[in-house]
């Protein structure tokens, strides 16, 4: 399918075409080496103590869902991105596009939000900018968050560590946060209410270096779930990812709400879970220490990295059989995060 010639609410939905965007339009203009990683935070230098840096923007509907907002959203998933690459937060910038009109008891609410999550993690917002544009071109907030994170002592996590036989670990259960948004934007009821995961995970990914696991890569699976984390390193490593059905950590009710959407949970984003891939020899040290901190009870193991072409991610069906899990093309939720 060609890409088409006008950005289309598709570019920004972490799939094929968010990559066809990056790498035809920014990386041949703006490309260093730095960039040209895509990693979820910038590494400032080569070693363990070096800071990373890292941006992010919330443009959420609605503004306030199950689980979260758009405040929280903002300070966990920048948090989160630094996490990724094994930094704790030093400092967040927060800016705020506000549009004419917007509630200011909405607003304060959204900044208490923001007070609230910084807290959690650990991080202090100390620098910031504020916008105002017209009514009907706003769509209430959007936020912008950068952060700035040092590396703990010790981490060396990067896509070309991963080797043949190396185990897959997700932290959480899969696909809550693409689903309470989009339940509560369409109005969806269910027995059971969808709750957003959303929450900083700096405190567990210290907890997973500290156990001394060998883990060499970690990635959030936000836009297009952890099949679009999965496609990403089958591309950056040339190898095939088994993962298996039965094992993955996902509720009832959120089985049953993608069945009914008709999304397939692996596309799906997250915002309180991390994908790690980690040496066969620890996955039961690493699940040991995810398990003991309350942001990953439900870790589990899930697949493995096999030394076979072509470079696919395999799903184990349930049933025996096995299919193609495929980054998503465009945008199955938009606007979720």
């Amino acid at each position: 399918m060609s890409e088409p010639e006008r950005i289309i609410l598709a570019h920004g939905g972490g799939g094929e075409l968010t990559k066809a965007l990056v790498e035809g339009h920014v990386l041949p203009r703006l490309g260093n080496a730095t960039l040209r990683t895509l990693t979820d935070a910038a590494a400032l230098g080569r070693r363990s103590g070096c800071l990373c840096f890292t941006t992010d923007s919330f443009v959420v509907q609605p503004l306030e869902f199950p689980g979260g907002d758009i405040g929280r959203l903002a300070v966990c998933g920048t948090v989160n991105d630094l996490a990724m690459m094994g930094a704790m937060p030093i400092g967040l910038s927060l800016a705020l596009i506000i549009e004419e009109g917007l509630d200011l008891r909405t607003l304060d609410r959204m900044l208490d939000s923001v007070a609230r999550a910084a807290a959690e993690a650990g991080v202090e917002i100390v620098t910031g900018d504020t916008k105002v544009v017209e009514r009907g071109r706003g769509d209430g907030l959007m936020i912008n968050t950068a952060g700035v994170g040092e590396v703990v002592e010790g981490a060396n996590l990067g896509a070309d560590r991963i080797r043949p036989g190396d185990r897959i670990v997700v932290t959480g259960r899969l696909a809550e946060h693409g689903l309470a948004v989009m339940s509560a934007r369409e109005g969806l009821a269910f027995d059971t209410d969808l709750v957003s995961d959303v929450a900083p995970l700096n405190g567990l990914v210290q907890a997973m270096l500290a156990s001394g696991a060998d883990i060499r890569f970690l990635r959030d699976p936000t836009r297009a779930g952890v099949a679009g984390v999965l496609a990403d390193l089958c591309e950056a490593t040339g190898l095939t990812i088994e993962v298996r059905e039965s094992d993955l950590p996902l509720s009832a009710t959120a089985r049953q709400t993608a069945e009914m959407l008709g999304l397939d949970p692996l596309t799906v984003a997250n915002e309180g879970n991390c994908v790690a891939v980690v040496a066969e020899p620890d996955v039961e040290r690493l699940l040991g220490a995810c398990r003991a901190h309350p942001r990953g009870r439900f870790a589990a193991e899930v697949g493995a990295v096999v030394d076979r072409l072509p470079a696919l991610v395999e799903l184990v069906c349930r049933s025996g059989g096995r299919r193609i899990v495929q980054r998503p093309y465009g945008e199955e939720l938009p606007r979720i995060c």
